[in-house]
């Protein structure tokens, strides 16, 4: 787990911002300030947004590992904003999509349940998987969106997996190269559950 910490003087008085995701959160095969979750601390310092972000991600994770982690995370940190970025493990592993969106479900629940404003995160999968079943996996973000009502991104890789240049030879991880258009796809719904905790809601 990594923790970008905010200046001592500020960190008194900063809301939490949790990423609870996998390998495309945690820089997989990046230096940790080429991420996409670096670069949203460094956007949020410019913003002046008084955050601290704590990147609770773990490469290979799933949303049941996920399970495992987030209760404590969510008592150690009291996260203003909970951004859920899990799944593409379960389905690279061709899990069942009905425990994929159940175990979705309850970490919105958990997080929730702390008065944390929530992000949920999809992301497709290679095409290799069938239609059938990737249909049926990216639909499971759009649908737990809409039934928990919560803010969603449904394409983290959006303008970056079709892209071979922007990703790494394993096909599956983004390059550095590609961070900044993965922040961007995560900025709009973010920003405003950020904002809404700020203290000042500008």
């Amino acid at each position: 787990m990594i923790v970008l910490l905010l200046p001592a003087v500020v960190l008194a008085q900063a809301s939490v911002v949790l990423l609870l995701g996998d390998s495309l959160s945690a820089g997989y095969g990046l230096d940790r300030e080429d991420g996409w979750v670096w670069l949203l601390d460094q956007r949020l310092r410019q913003a002046g947004l008084p955050h601290q972000v704590v990147n609770a991600s773990v490469s290979g994770d799933t949303t049941a590992g996920g399970l495992t982690r987030l209760t404590s995370l969510l008592e150690r940190h009291r996260p203003a904003v909970t951004v859920i970025e899990l799944g593409a493990n379960d389905g690279l592993r061709g899990l069942d999509v009905q425990l994929i969106r159940d175990n979705l479900s309850a970490l919105i629940l958990q997080a929730r349940a702390v008065d944390s404003r929530i992000l949920l995160v999809g992301v497709r999968l290679p095409p290799n998987y069938g239609a059938a079943y990737t249909n049926e996996f990216q639909g499971v973000f759009q649908t737990v969106g809409e039934t928990e009502g919560v803010a969603l991104v449904p394409d983290l890789l959006q303008n970056v997996a079709e892209h071979w240049d922007l990703m790494q030879p394993d096909g599956i991880h983004p390059t550095d190269e590609a961070q900044g258009r993965i922040l961007e796809n995560v900025w709009p719904a973010l920003e405003p559950l950020v904002r809404a905790t700020s203290g000042s809601g500008s």
